[in-house]
């Protein structure tokens, strides 16, 4: 079968962002089955994609207006598809540039396969809905809309990378002071008030990966660290900032537990990449439950904000042996490795992107 010619929408193309960096390894993943990819990014930074990519950038980094970006992104649209043939275009949360694109796609019999993994709604989502074939995400409580279109196909994470330390390296807990660790950009949809709250009663150390959303107000974050001080934390907990994806590891290599309580409809790859490094991970979105299997109990509160839940959940993992945590988080890598391992959804993807289905997940 020939290897796809490939048109990608992207919003940020930089392998040093704390946040979407992860989208050069699915490029790079991509551009194992694609004869060529073209990308037209948002913003571009640093990467290192295989030679069949080409990045082209509408600006965003250069300081350009949103009408100048509009602007670039159809010159270099127009460009391409007056050049080359395409046999499908992949959007990954760009709904803007698949509704902007879509008539010219559209003209020349190029379907759009959309991706968006968020509960929020816009018109630029419902347009860019509009103009794709098909929208794919992460689970059907990640989409936001309910539609004949929405094919879901997991997460993608690069298990090679997020994997438990090795084995002579020494992780933290039993004897020692347990660790507690949550990733995600500092904002109360996260709820880090909750995980502070919960951790107080207990006597591990918290650390909290993520800064601030560029363009975000900041009271979140100050709310927080007044909170270290009303519950007595400040010497127990720290706050790490926005940081790469190697320190993201380490943190969760050191980890006795991870904590995830994004609510329902955001179902939070942070999550998934914690229990890769087989950390036993409490959540609070019942999205993650199949995951959980037998665990779920242990490890799913009854919702994001549970702070009763949360510190009883862990209190029992504190109370486990060092060998019944590295189970359980065995069991947890395994799971994801099998659902939402990055292989699995660029098979997933690629599938439909032939204009077939995806295997169910």
């Amino acid at each position: 079968m020939p290897r796809l010619r490939l048109l990608l929408f992207n919003l940020m193309t930089d392998e040093t962002d704390p946040v979407l960096g992860f989208a050069c390894d699915w490029i790079g993943r991509l551009a194992r089955e694609c004869e060529t990819i073209d990308v037209i990014t948002m913003c571009r930074g640093a990467y290192d994609l295989p030679e069949n990519v080409r990045v082209y950038s509408a600006g965003r980094e250069r300081g350009l207006s949103k009408a100048a970006r509009v602007a670039s992104f159809y010159r270099h649209l127009l460009r391409l598809l007056a050049a080359r043939q395409y046999d499908a275009c992949f959007a990954h949360m760009m709904p803007l540039f698949a509704g902007l694109a879509g008539p010219f796609l559209s003209a020349r019999r190029i379907r759009t396969v959309l991706w968006y993994t968020h509960r929020q709604r816009s018109a630029q989502l419902r347009l860019g809905l509009a103009m794709s074939w098909r929208a794919v995400s992460a689970d059907a409580s990640s989409f936001p809309y309910r539609t004949k279109k929405l094919r879901v196909i997991g997460h993608g994470i690069d298990s090679d990378y997020y994997s438990p330390p090795p084995p002579e390296s020494h992780q933290e807990g039993g004897g020692t002071q347990a660790l507690v660790v949550q990733v995600g950009r500092l904002a109360a949809i996260k709820h880090q008030a909750t995980t502070l709250a919960a951790v107080a009663g207990t006597g591990a150390r918290l650390a909290l990966i993520g800064g601030v959303q560029a363009g975000a107000s900041s009271d979140y974050e100050r709310r927080l660290v007044e909170m270290t001080r009303e519950l007595g934390l400040e010497e127990r907990c720290h706050f790490a900032g926005d940081s790469s994806a190697a320190e993201v590891r380490d943190w969760y290599r050191r980890a006795t537990v991870a904590v995830n309580m994004s609510p329902v409809g955001l179902f939070d790859k942070a999550a998934l990449e914690s229990m890769a490094c087989a950390v036993p991970t409490i959540v609070g979105n019942p999205a993650f439950a199949p995951l959980l299997g037998d665990y779920a109990d242990l490890l799913l509160t009854r919702d994001a904000e549970d702070v009763a839940g949360l510190h009883d959940r862990l209190e029992r993992l504190f109370a486990l042996s060092d060998e019944e945590r590295a189970e359980i988080g065995r069991r947890l890598r395994e799971n994801v490795l099998r659902e939402h391992s990055l292989d699995n959804l660029t098979g997933r993807l690629v599938a439909v992107l032939r204009m077939g289905e995806s295997p169910a997940i």
